[in-house]
């Protein structure tokens, strides 16, 4: 079996690996590089068991299994790393706990760490590009093809019931189906296809150069912007850096992912809060200024499966912040729908495309 892939990030390559696995021939389409978007760009924070009590967790914990497992499968290093985490705030400037000593070394005082939400056994980080990166190669070494292109269109048989291909430009990819797993760029898709609505959430983040001070605590803080409360998440990093990022949300986003650049008011916010939290958090320690678009759906579930009459023709994006943790277990669930027609320990019901109206029958009825 045939099967093109259209978009090489984090969820691409997942699936990718995975059909190569069960033998398939698999084309990876991709605009501008793997992970070029939010796959190369996003925290790569891990969590076992938050989704607990919602339609994610089974996904999520299947997930967090295969990132423990990967990487005795696949050669590279992506910094898979076990860390704790902490919620808390930053205190305001009239608050009494905004001189008091924080329970980590690193931090500033203020930084006020109300409660472990998570420990070594339950999160866990890795390095988003070079993790997509490694399992992308993986794919290649087991003869997968990547392309660099920008996918036009799609190909049917005569009674336009079933997928035959995808438009590459000029040219066509013969396949025996598709698979699109653009992130939010998977919106353009709804040309050829039905598809519900898809949105990026705008995500900014400063990496900074942190060394060896750092200890392995993920952070969820909350700190005051000119008034306004904003999330502020901090993930250290095993290869001495570590990242610091704020979810600002939903807005445009430019046609083609390698417009994307850092937003200049999200960067700010991140950089003024960042330097209320750590002394290490200097601006002559900035690596990279970033900005990505995470795809979200109307119900804040991924869509995963077939898409509703197109025959051949499946989907894989939607998973919000969780892209990265739920790679792995999506790909391997989605490769097994394909080539077996059903999945084994993962039910995709939840994520059923059809479960959501889709966008041009949301537009009519506005």
């Amino acid at each position: 079996m045939r099967v093109v892939i259209c978009g090489g990030g984090v969820i691409g390559a997942c699936t990718a690996y995975f059909l190569c696995r069960h033998g398939g021939d698999v084309v990876v389409v991709e605009r501008v590089e793997a992970a070029a978007a939010a796959s190369g760009k996003a925290g790569g924070f891990l969590a076992r068991d938050w989704c607990a009590g919602t339609p994610l967790d089974a996904l999520a914990r299947r997930s967090f299994a295969l990132h423990a497992q990967l990487p005795e499968e696949i050669g590279g290093d992506w910094g898979y790393r076990p860390m704790t985490a902490h919620s808390g705030f930053v205190a305001a400037d009239d608050d009494p706990r905004r001189d008091a000593p924080t329970a980590l070394g690193w931090l500033s005082k203020g930084v006020v760490l109300e409660q472990r939400i998570g420990t070594k056994e339950t999160t866990a980080i890795v390095h988003p590009y070079k993790f997509t990166s490694a399992v992308m190669n993986a794919a290649l070494a087991q003869g997968a093809e990547l392309r660099v292109g920008c996918v036009t269109g799609i190909r049917r048989d005569a009674d336009g019931t079933t997928v035959k291909g995808v438009e590459v430009g000029k040219s066509v990819i013969e396949a025996d189906a598709i698979v699109i797993a653009m992130g939010p760029w998977s919106l353009l898709a709804a040309q050829w296809v039905n598809l519900p609505a898809i949105n990026g959430q705008l995500g900014s983040s400063i990496v900074y150069d942190t060394g060896t001070e750092v200890s392995a605590d993920a952070l969820f803080l909350e700190s005051d912007f000119h008034g306004t409360s904003v999330p502020i998440e901090v993930f250290p990093r095993a290869d001495g850096t570590t990242y610091v990022t704020a979810v600002l949300g939903n807005t445009s986003f430019p046609t083609d992912p390698a417009a994307v650049d850092p937003e200049p008011y999200g960067s700010k916010v991140v950089q003024m809060v960042s330097e209320r939290l750590s002394p290490l958090f200097r601006p002559e320690n900035i690596i990279a200024w970033q900005s990505c678009f995470r795809p979200r759906t109307e119900d804040g579930l991924p869509l995963i499966g077939r898409v509703p009459n197109h025959g051949g023709v499946y989907i894989a994006t939607g998973h919000d912040v969780w892209g990265i943790l739920n790679a792995p277990a999506t790909g391997e669930a989605l490769a097994q729908l394909i080539v077996m027609g059903a999945t084994r320990g993962v039910d995709l019901t939840p994520f059923d495309p059809a479960r959501l109206s889709p966008m041009d029958a949301v537009l009519q009825a506005r």
